[in-house]
């Protein structure tokens, strides 16, 4: 990370709750990566595609002891689609990806604002625990929901008021056929080695015959040694006709400070769908310093819901600095 200290943020320092923002600082983080990937069992063949992203971060510390940070994300091509719309329709924001205020003390814990880019809390601890294998470009396959969240959304982390406990809740504004909606999330660590998480969120589409959706999240992980195992559960009261579970479980074992292996995998079942949509992964990472390589292996049995097979390997880089 390169950090640009000083540099004129105090020249901002305007009034907030009637006070001031001292000794500012603006830091720059990056990170890129390229990729080769080849997908059978469809007409996708081999592809190479890159990433990159910059996040500018702003901070001060205010007289009344409280602090106050500006995030800013610059990523190309990711803010083509509108999220909150869930429309194919390009966006005119460009490179300009999520950015969000945060404004902490001891005494408050954390809130944050973002204006773009948000998650619920439900949506913090929703990735399963093979790390959503799933999404990996295949083709058909019937993605499960989300809990409202994208933008004009408020997520408060209260401060802690029980060893190992972590509690976040949050408020996703209403908008053009979107209802407001809240989430919240609990995680407890207060065991060595252990983390286990609950959360539950809502999906506020005014859609005729979809109100009152529902997203629970199950999830625990334990590290013993070299050994980390985790599981968790997604289940999505949509309707009842459509309403879908997403259990998952990851086995992984560091061979060192570089090198590491896993093997993962995912089921999906949604009512009414004659097969239960089924993924497994296996992946090698090394990784030195700020570079990361990584190997995998992905294969999809009924990703359409229909009885196909696919598999896809993929060979990466990915660069921090």
């Amino acid at each position: 990370m390169n950090n640009f200290k000083k540099i004129g943020l105090t020249a901002l320092a305007g009034s907030l709750v009637a006070t001031s923002v001292y000794a500012g600082e603006i830091s720059v983080a990056g990170s890129a990566s390229l990729r080769m990937s080849n997908h059978a069992g469809t007409d996708g063949g081999k592809t190479m595609a890159m990433g990159n992203q910059l996040t500018f971060t702003g901070s001060g510390e205010m007289d009344n002891g409280m602090n106050v940070a500006l995030s800013f994300i610059l990523d190309q091509g990711d803010n083509t689609v509108d999220a909150e719309a869930a429309t194919t329709a390009a966006t005119t924001g460009g490179p300009f990806d999520s950015h969000s205020i945060t404004i902490s003390s001891d005494a408050m814990g954390s809130i944050v604002f973002a204006g773009e880019g948000a998650s619920s809390a439900q949506n913090t601890i929703d990735t399963t625990a093979a790390g959503d294998i799933w999404d990996n470009t295949f083709a058909s396959y019937t993605k499960a929901g989300n809990a409202s969240a994208g933008s004009k959304t408020l997520t408060w982390t209260l401060p802690s008021m029980v060893d190992g406990l972590g509690v976040v809740a949050s408020y996703n504004g209403s908008s053009a056929g979107e209802e407001g909606t809240i989430g919240y999330a609990l995680t407890y660590t207060g065991v060595e080695g252990l983390s286990v998480s609950y959360g539950v969120g809502e999906v506020g589409d005014t859609t005729a015959g979809t109100g009152g959706r529902e997203i629970t999240t199950y999830k625990a992980s334990y590290a013993f040694g070299p050994v980390t195992a985790a599981i968790s559960m997604n289940d999505y009261d949509i309707t009842s006709a459509s309403n879908e579970e997403q259990s998952s479980y990851k086995i992984s074992y560091t061979v060192s400070d570089e090198l590491s292996v896993s093997y993962g995998s995912e089921t999906h079942e949604t009512v009414g769908q004659t097969y239960d949509e089924e993924f497994e992964q296996i992946s090698v990472s090394y990784t030195t310093g700020g570079l990361t390589a990584s190997v995998s292996q992905t294969d999809a049995t009924n990703a359409s819901g229909s009885g196909d097979e696919q598999e896809k390997w993929n060979v990466g880089l990915s660069f921090a600095f």
